[in-house]
């Protein structure tokens, strides 16, 4: 296919953080869920969404009338338990944008409630939203705070125990297993089919990398959702199992990778049934296993570290906790990373018309902060002073104080545009304000590389190199933006103008 050798769509590409040179990868672990397999997220998270609220109403709770939203919530949102509150922070965990249930907080209401909040996602009262399958509950949630602030649900109950009883809620869904034999019944339903994934996974066995699959859930569900996923792409006659050398099912992510776990083989009855038995020597090929650990793993490969890349979709459980503790090379699999790369392409004129205003903006603001220190140093008798009457001095000013008053009528429409990409509350995944996100930061801290499907690799092959770019910091002539140290000095040509 001649896809192999073009460039692939800007909105395919792998992002690279830290340099991999695929090369040196032995191995290559896989999540399923959300990562070889993408769901239609806002047909699983209804879904998901309407178990929570029968759970809810089997309680008797007055719940009937909610909907999912699925504009509400986006990945790498925080949840304030304690407070009843969805967060967007930015990298170094201020809160940039809150909202109050579903209600939009005001500036005043949320300088109040967080200029002295630093998130730490250690912290207990923190819910990050890691992944996908968190936006059912948290939707949910922000409308559950509402009704409990209107007095409309069972009492008395805070915002910590409200969030406890949809997590129990959502929980006992999927332990009833329900939802995963609607899935499993209909997979077509619920599941995006990428044709590509599985050409992307022969190219790189076939480049010698050992395969595994490392994932949560239980080999009842696995077995099926493999086989539709992938076996309709594959050679004909062969199936998904013999692409991988290790499976590995109800993997309990992320205690596997921190750790010791007995290891079971999983035994098919052939009746639908499958039984659990302790493994003992070295692993069986085409054997599926329940549970172990990383250790054992790598002892089985003969393989550790930066040998093995680890490919996931969720933020801890997959790539925060694998780099820390295993040093493994790690891939995030972000599939909202095409709408985000395609929205950016499209306000590109936009942002370029800002960028310019901005400039304008900052010359202007720096040619007033003179003129009110010239005054200043006038009325206060100090400091070098220039020979232009007061008069004028005042004149100017007023001038530009009208200027930035039209600048700023211009500029505000653009900036809540710039602020709405993608999502009308929380704009893009990777920005929070003029910043990257939290969600943006922890991309950059532990993930090597980032990409929005595992076959965007078909365009890198089994042997690329993956160079990151060069970092900068403000003082980086390097990089365009923000405010240097002389505002006034045009950034192109050095001088004042």
């Amino acid at each position: 296919m001649s896809g192999h050798f073009t460039a692939p769509p800007p909105e395919r590409g792998i992002f690279c953080n830290r340099t991999l040179n695929m090369r040196a990868i032995k191995a290559i672990g896989y999540d399923m869920d959300y990562t070889l397999i993408h769901y239609r997220v806002e047909e699983w998270e209804r879904r998901a969404y309407e178990y929570i609220r029968e759970g809810l109403l089997a309680q008797n709770w007055p719940v009937g009338h909610l909907a999912f939203d699925p504009a509400l919530v986006i990945r790498g949102l925080i949840i304030d338990t304690e407070k009843g509150n969805l967060l967007k922070a930015n990298r170094f965990g201020f809160v940039k944008k809150a909202l109050h249930g579903t209600r939009p907080m005001g500036f005043e209401a949320q300088r109040t409630e967080y200029a002295r909040t630093i998130i730490d996602l250690s912290e207990r009262r923190w819910m990050f939203l890691n992944t996908l399958f968190s936006l059912s509950e948290a939707c949910i949630y922000a409308q559950l705070v509402d009704l409990l602030d209107d007095g409309k649900l069972p009492g008395p109950m805070g915002y910590s125990d409200l969030y406890d009883i949809v997590r129990r809620t959502l929980d006992a869904a999927h332990m009833a297993g329900r939802l995963k034999a609607e899935i499993i019944a209909d997979p077509g339903r619920y599941v995006l089919p990428d044709p590509e994934t599985a050409l992307a996974l022969l190219d790189q066995r076939h480049a010698g990398k050992k395969l595994l699959l490392i994932t949560n859930s239980e080999w009842a569900y696995s077995l099926p959702m493999m086989h539709a996923a992938l076996d309709p792409y594959l050679p004909s006659g062969m199936t998904w199992r013999e692409l991988f050398d290790v499976v590995i099912v109800s993997a309990r992510k992320p205690e596997f990778f921190t750790t010791r776990s007995p290891l079971f083989e999983v035994v098919d009855t052939g009746g639908g049934e499958a039984l659990l038995r302790p493994n003992s020597g070295a692993l069986k090929p085409r054997t599926p296993y329940f549970g172990g650990s990383a250790v054992e793993l790598e002892r089985h490969l003969g393989l550790s570290g930066d040998e093995i890349l680890y490919v996931g979709d969720h933020m801890f459980g997959d790539v925060h906790v694998t780099k820390n503790v295993l040093r493994w090379r790690t891939a995030l699999i972000l599939r909202e990373l095409e709408d985000e790369v395609q929205a950016i392409a499209a306000f590109r004129a936009t942002e370029a018309r800002l960028a310019e205003r901005m400039v304008l903006k900052e010359q202007l603001e720096a040619e007033s902060c003179q003129l009110r220190l010239e005054l200043q140093r006038r009325r206060a008798h100090y400091g070098p002073r220039s020979q232009m009457p007061e008069d004028e001095l005042l004149s100017r000013l007023g001038a530009i104080r009208m200027q930035l008053e039209a600048l700023d009528a211009e500029l505000g429409p653009m900036a809540r545009a710039a602020s709405e990409l993608s999502n009308p509350h929380w704009g893009l995944l990777t920005r929070a304000g003029n910043d990257k996100s939290h969600l943006a930061r922890q991309v950059e801290r532990y993930a090597d590389i980032y990409t929005s499907r595992v076959s965007n690799f078909l365009f890198a092959s089994p042997f690329v190199y993956l160079r990151s770019p060069r970092g900068s910091l403000p003082h980086d002539p390097m990089i365009p933006g923000g405010t240097p140290v002389f505002p006034s000095t045009d950034a192109t040509t050095g001088t004042t103008p």
